[in-house]
């Protein structure tokens, strides 16, 4: 069934940590994916060998921005009470004030955010389709306004984008959960109010016309597998790329997804990590007032985002202990049922549990792969949590093997 890995045919002794220009082109020719997909992780490998991550005064960055906004904006403006923000496995966060003659409201003073990668991400993503997703999702879905992009780090210290800022919160005062939004409890009283606004946006999201959103840095796959295999080739290259060790399941994976790719019916925006800890809330409304982090949208199959909702690992039991609710909102029948009236449009039940190894096996590519070598690596500000991470792969992996066997 498996193919040997390549670290075991022509190139046993690669270096992964300082790769050579023909390691990364025999990655790019093996695993064909997205253009702009190919261009983050190419050049993510090429400067793996240079300096790791070291800590970023707030006024440097400060300096930077300022420098990258004069070249924005023809008229005078002020930044202020610029501070880190926490939260997230993968991006460098300021919330900053700015006061500006902002173009068809005047002078305005609101409240934005800058985001960075830094030298290494737990995911490697591209601010320019940040940006434009973004954008263009604008009036469609309720998502921050964004602003300007420096979609090669022209001024600022890395690749950076700048959106609005968004009151609300990720989860309800008194709830605990782990990063990325793993098991957020959200109660029964907001637990049906939030779920029903999930289905929806995620209809809406799937039923929207992108072909005429002008997404130029998105690729826009045929009919059938060409979207399932891009995808797919992205984590399987990234794997081969940041893997630390010989996991035989990820081979198996890897190749059992790709024999069983199921052909795409209709071509979809899809968020790529539409899941609780990536919108925000307000408590006092039960209302969505954001979805977040936007950076692996793609165009491709609805079933994918219906299949991160039935991995069990990012849901917990009801209080009772009866029903599994899938990213602690729905019972995954009851989402699926709810997602089929909201679109109109059909669920493969097969392609759900495909897209549910699927994510399994991303989650364990970019844990146990990415995160460990970027903190091994000291590339990334968040070493210590992207560190940890890596002890959930294994929940991944054995939810993935249990799913294989029992659909063949």
């Amino acid at each position: 069934m498996s193919a040997p890995s390549l670290r075991h045919s022509a190139y046993p002794l690669i270096d992964k940590a300082r790769p050579s220009a023909e390691w990364i082109n025999l990655l790019r020719d093996r695993f064909p994916t997205e253009r702009e997909w190919d261009r983050i992780l190419t050049a993510k490998q090429q400067r793996r060998a240079g300096p790791g991550y070291s800590p970023i005064p707030v006024a440097d960055i400060v300096a930077r921005l300022e420098t990258m906004l004069r070249h924005e904006l023809s008229e005078t403006f002020t930044i202020s009470d610029a501070k880190w923000l926490a939260g997230g496995a993968s991006k460098l966060q300021i919330a900053f004030w700015l006061e500006w003659n902002k173009p068809g409201v005047g002078q305005t003073r609101e409240r934005m955010v800058l985001r960075m990668e830094p030298p290494e991400s737990a995911v490697e993503t591209s601010r320019l389709r940040e940006f434009e997703i973004l954008g263009a999702m604008k009036g469609v879905l309720s998502v921050p306004d964004v602003y300007w992009v420096d979609a090669d780090a022209t001024f600022m210290q890395y690749p950076a984008l700048i959106c609005g800022f968004v009151n609300g919160v990720t989860k309800p005062s008194g709830a605990t959960s782990a990063v990325t939004g793993i098991g957020i409890n959200f109660g029964p009283a907001l637990r049906a109010p939030i779920g029903q606004q999930v289905v929806r946006d995620m209809a809406i999201m799937h039923k929207w016309d992108w072909a005429s959103a002008g997404l130029k840095s998105f690729d826009s796959p045929a009919l059938g597998t060409q979207a399932v295999e891009w995808n797919l080739n992205h984590w399987g290259r990234v794997w081969e790329e940041d893997g630390n060790e010989e996991v035989p399941l990820m081979t198996e994976l890897f190749f059992w997804l790709k024999a069983n790719m199921p052909p795409v019916d209709r071509i979809s925006l899809t968020h790529n990590d539409f899941r609780s800890g990536n919108f925000l809330f307000d408590e006092a409304t039960q209302q969505i007032t954001a979805w977040l982090d936007w950076e692996l949208a793609h165009l491709g199959d609805r079933h994918q985002e219906l299949g991160f909702f039935a991995v069990e690992n990012m849901g917990h039991l009801s209080e009772d202990g009866s029903q599994l609710l899938s990213h602690g909102l729905l019972p995954i029948d009851a989402m699926l049922e709810a997602y089929e009236r909201e679109s109109g449009l059909p669920v493969n039940l097969r392609a759900v549990e495909y897209y549910r190894v699927f994510f399994c096996y991303r989650a364990a590519v970019i844990i146990l792969g990415t995160c460990v070598r970027a903190a091994r690596g000291g590339k990334t500000h968040q070493d210590l949590t992207v560190a940890w991470l890596s002890a959930f792969a294994f929940r991944n992996l054995e939810e993935a093997r249990a799913v294989v066997e029992r659909i063949g």
